[in-house]
């Protein structure tokens, strides 16, 4: 049920801002952003009442004999198209996320399985650079460590471009890999893992840093050996004292080093202030997707049988080849779709 208030109030709200914008009253760049978001909506809820009003009308020339045959042939078409507008105006009432639009901050760690585990972290990175590559987003390398054998000991990637975070933030948590090591000389099956996780970018006006609660230390930032030793103490290392949380960026200027560890210290703290919210706005129940669970086992790719299961929405896919070379947009719309479907079910309760 579409609740008719609500869609006044949406309304009323785009008239108001057109008519601040039209008169150079207020903040410009804020009303242009908020009429950015509310004129879409208000196009779907002015379709779905047209509809609504020209089915009524429609089921009124039923009792004009002359109408009555143009009235038959037209009701069933817009009657089928009616549901597909509601679906629409209630997606467009679901809250929105804010951090949707932001960059994100992709960063991937070996869990369970030794280098077997490196190597798949490895994978998952080549696969998430090709699905950015695919959308058209820049992919930015923060913090790289590799392990001897080629795999990553840990990944920070800054990622920039339109709907980022909508589209990634459901990757987080543990991504389990079962497959045939190239260590393993007998051809036994080996279970391994890596997390992932996907936090929104932050702002310094979202995250007001104290200089009193963080400690700065530099240090010499680790080479391949050879020439490529770095000699300067360049590295820098940022520690969040009340959190805990440590930064480190290996970059060859320590002013940029500096920079990017603030920025990837601000994405966590971010994180933890949005993880906290969530929490307690559902401390009685918890979405299955979306949960932004670090610690939770989200999906199992089964390389001899080329098949991707995610288990929170029970999606399983057998184009294991296709996914590893960035071909993400179904498992991503699916667990879109899921979680649309489960604000949609909380906000008829």
């Amino acid at each position: 049920m579409i609740p008719r208030d609500r869609l006044q109030q949406i309304k009323e709200r785009l008239e108001y801002v057109e008519a601040r914008m039209s008169t150079g009253e207020g903040d410009i760049a804020q009303l242009g952003r908020e009429y950015s978001d509310l004129k879409p909506v208000v196009d779907q809820i002015r379709d779905w009442e047209q509809l609504v009003e020209d089915i009524a009308e429609a089921e009124a020339m039923l009792d004009d004999p002359e109408m009555r045959e143009l009235a038959e042939e037209e009701l069933p078409e817009m009657r089928a198209r009616l549901p597909e507008l509601e679906h629409a105006v209630q997606l467009s009432l679901l809250p929105k996320d804010a951090a949707d639009g932001r960059p994100a901050m992709l960063e991937i760690r070996p869990g369970t399985g030794g280098d077997e585990a490196a190597l798949f972290a490895g994978d998952l990175a080549r696969m998430y650079q090709r699905y950015c590559e695919a959308r058209g987003w820049r992919w930015e390398v923060i913090e790289e460590a590799m392990s001897e054998l080629g795999g990553v000991r840990e990944l920070v990637v800054r990622i920039e471009g339109d709907s980022v975070f909508a589209r990634m933030k459901f990757e987080s948590g543990v991504h389990r890999v079962q497959r045939v090591p190239e260590t393993e000389s007998g051809g036994r099956i080996h279970t391994s893992a890596a997390t992932v996780a996907v936090l929104p970018e932050a702002e310094e006006v979202d995250i007001n840093i104290d200089p009193n609660e963080i400690r700065i230390d530099t240090m010499r930032a680790s080479g391949a050996g050879g020439q490529h030793v770095n000699t300067t103490d360049s590295a820098v290392r940022i520690t969040h004292i009340p959190s805990g949380i440590v930064v480190t960026s290996s970059e060859k200027s320590q002013h940029r080093n500096r920079e990017i560890a603030m920025q990837v210290l601000r994405a966590r703290l971010f994180d933890l202030e949005r993880q906290k919210v969530a929490d307690e706005r559902s401390a009685d129940r918890k979405s299955q997707v979306g949960s932004g669970d670090r610690s939770e086992r989200i999906r199992t790719y089964n390389f001899p049988q080329g098949r991707m299961t995610d288990h929170r929405i029970g999606l399983t896919l057998y184009k294991l080849d296709q996914i590893m070379g960035g071909d993400l947009d179904e498992i991503v719309d699916a667990l879109t779709a899921e979680h649309q479907a489960t604000l949609l079910a909380e906000m008829e309760t």
